[in-house]
């Protein structure tokens, strides 16, 4: 029954995270292409995370008091379709912010996708359980931006929105057939959220996923596919560069719980994949030709795979199970303010400058990352678990 529970929720990410990301890789050039400057594009990409910033940690502290995975479930996958159709239905600026805005509000949801999920394991096989639920949405990710990016090529840069409202339309059906996690609803716990935010292992790992999420949403979600477009790319190029950068993350995302995690250890894991990414970010600029892009953002996905699972596992890893949805929101929440970031700061400074220096600032966040992980004592155990205040 577990295996069939967890088979289901995994298809749904799949096509969850396809409904967010069919049209990522041509949203900037789209938007660039309806007379945005590099600030309102990063305005667009960046709104997907600041609406994330403002309700995730809600969505943790209702779904841990109603007692309720499964209709944040259905909710997600009824937002991410709405928001395909929003941006397909007219082309304008505003209306691309105003439904990548509700897309975020779409990706909120992943508090419980991923609570849920995880409630499928036993306790200490969280960072295994958020391996597998990750390679999940990497596999929704790569196969939306790859068929985005056909569809761009043959049909125009408009008919990607109605291949993610298609995702979208069938996440949403199968969620109906969730098998919830029930328990007995509770009055909202604003102490717990107190506690969490207390917890300075877990605020340490919510900083990691702050720049985490700046070198992703600044990258290859945000900005690298206008650097490309510069070096020639059409649609097909435009999916295949996302393509190449997320199938690395697939394998790591799958194996950073687990082989990484036991021969690197955690803070060697993290810190490899900090490297990996600022190091790509750095190497954008210097890349004269689409081949030589490919190959930079490949290696930035496979950092991204590293650290993605492994911070998720270990930010809920000694919560007792009444307060994981929040301590997940709180972490979602916090990542979230780098998906907002990120490209806002990247836009800023391509208008201020040029795009290469947003890259280079960007590319320190990832050594920033890799020093502090490497930092005796950073990576430490979080939760009341570890500091003995559950009751």
């Amino acid at each position: 029954m577990a295996r069939h529970r967890r088979a289901l929720l995994l298809v749904i990410t799949i096509f969850y995270w396809f409904a967010a990301y069919t049209y990522v890789p041509t949203l900037g050039p789209y938007a660039q292409s309806l007379g945005a400057s590099y600030d309102m594009i990063g305005l667009i990409l960046g709104s997907y995370g600041a609406v994330q910033f403002l309700l995730r940690v809600p969505i943790g502290l209702c779904s841990d008091a109603w007692g309720r995975r499964k209709i944040f479930v259905i909710v997600g996958a009824a937002l991410a379709l709405t928001s395909a159709l929003a941006m397909w239905a007219q082309p304008s600026a505003w209306l691309l912010l105003a439904g990548r805005s509700l897309a975020g509000a779409a990706a909120a949801a992943w508090v419980a996708y991923s609570v849920l999920f995880a409630s499928y394991y036993q306790p200490g096989e969280s960072p295994k359980a958020m391996g597998y639920l990750n390679s999940a949405s990497a596999v929704g990710q790569v196969s939306a931006m790859f068929l985005g990016g056909l569809v761009a090529e043959w049909y125009g840069l408009v008919e990607p929105f109605l291949l993610a409202a298609a995702g979208g339309a069938i996440a949403l059906a199968l969620s109906l057939f969730v098998a919830d996690e029930v328990s007995p609803p509770k009055p909202i716990n604003a102490g717990a959220l107190a506690e969490i935010a207390r917890d300075r292992p877990f605020l340490r790992l919510c900083g990691l996923g702050v720049l985490f999420q700046i070198l992703s949403f600044a990258t290859i979600f945000g900005f690298s596919p206008l650097a490309a477009k510069d070096l020639g790319a059409g649609g097909f190029e435009l999916g295949l560069l996302a393509t190449i950068a997320i199938v690395p993350a697939i394998a790591a995302s799958a194996l950073s719980g687990t082989y990484f995690r036991r021969r690197l250890g955690e803070a060697g894991t993290l810190a490899g994949g900090f490297v990996l990414m600022g190091l790509s970010s750095f190497t954008i600029p210097l890349c004269s030709s689409l081949a030589a892009l490919y190959l930079s953002q490949m290696a930035g996905g496979f950092g991204r795979g590293a650290i993605m699972s492994l911070l998720m596992g270990l930010c809920i890893k000694n919560f007792p199970p009444e307060k994981r949805a929040t301590a997940m929101g709180v972490y979602q929440a916090a990542y979230a303010f780098g998906m907002f970031i990120g490209p806002v700061l990247t836009g800023l400074i391509a208008r201020w400058f040029d795009l290469g220096s947003g890259f280079f600032v960007v590319g320190l966040a990832g050594l920033a990352g890799a020093w502090l992980t490497l930092r005796p004592g950073f990576i430490a155990a979080s939760g009341c678990a570890a500091s003995d205040k559950c009751s």
